[in-house]
This record gives structure tokens, sequence and C-alpha cells, in this order.
């Protein structure tokens, strides 16, 4: 989420329209980004410490926990 919201920073767009932008690319099966703005992902990536990868998109396993949930 840092690497999109800063990079939507850097583009001077909101988040949701960064978001509408890369769906609308890949529902049409393009790609949302220049060679540049890949250079400028792969480089905020580098900064946030980002090493996750399309691959591992489906190893990702959302917990469901709440803050007031504590042991009896």
């Amino acid at each position: 989420m840092k690497v999109l919201k800063a990079l939507a920073e850097h583009q001077d767009i909101s988040l949701g329209d960064l978001i509408e932008g890369i769906v609308l690319h890949a529902f049409e099966g393009q790609t949302p980004f220049s060679p540049g703005t890949l250079e400028t992902i792969g480089q905020l990536k580098r900064i946030y410490g980002l090493e996750l990868g399309a691959a591992d998109s489906h190893r990702l396993v959302e917990t469901t926990e709440k803050a007031n949930d504590e042991p009896s």
C-alpha cells in the first residue's frame, strides 16, 4: 500500500485514480505502466523494503483479529 500511495503522489493523482487505471488496463490485458514508471516503482519498492512479487499474492493469508479479543 505504501508503494501505491507513493506512486500516486509521485504522479500527482489520487490513490483511487491510480487503482482505477491499473484495473482498467488489467481488464483489457494491457500493462498499466511505462518503462519509466516501472523504474520508479522499483525505486519505491527498494525504499519501502517491498520484496513481494505477483506470485506471492497467491500465498498471502489475511487474518481477522479483533483488538478487543483477549483470551479469557
